[in-house]
């Protein structure tokens, strides 16, 4: 007749080996405590792990649709209009007062960048609604190309 606590395959091995390391570093540990996680650790019927879907091909199209989307749907985004940039030198920077201007890298009437978190996904015009100010969307980048740039 076999003894229970006889290791029959390598991978029961292996875990014991796995098992015997964490107990030694904790202190107190003897063969009969590794015997009795392994038999409580083999009871527990594993499944397998699943594998996770391999990222999508450069030229592979990216869909939205899905459950996995219906996660994040609700999550706050930060969106911001960028008219323009420039880099100056500090001393310049220190000089500003009320009343001065920076030239900008964009000509009057350029559609401004619109960003999500940083991310351009769409250029726009200026407009007032309400007496506020709002952006009409001119050109919006396609779905499966704000997924690209976010890799």
């Amino acid at each position: 007749m076999a003894n229970e606590n006889e290791i029959n395959s390598p991978e029961e091995q292996a875990l014991a080996d796995e098992w015997a390391a964490a107990l030694e570093e904790t202190g107190d540990a003897g063969q009969s405590d590794i015997d009795a996680l392994l038999a409580a650790d083999s009871g527990a019927g594993r499944l397998p792990m699943e594998e996770f879907a391999s990222s999508p091909k450069p030229n592979e199209n990216v869909s939205l649709e899905g459950p996995n989307l219906d996660v994040i749907l609700d999550i706050p985004v930060s969106i911001s209009m960028e008219v323009g940039s420039t880099e100056i030198n500090i001393r310049n920077l220190l000089q500003l007062n009320q009343g001065s201007v920076i030239e900008l890298d964009r000509l009057a009437g350029e559609p401004l960048d619109v960003l999500v978190n940083g991310t351009l996904i769409a250029h726009g015009e200026v407009v007032v609604v309400n007496e506020k100010f709002g952006i009409r969307l001119t050109d919006v980048i396609s779905p499966s190309e704000r997924i690209k740039k976010l890799r």
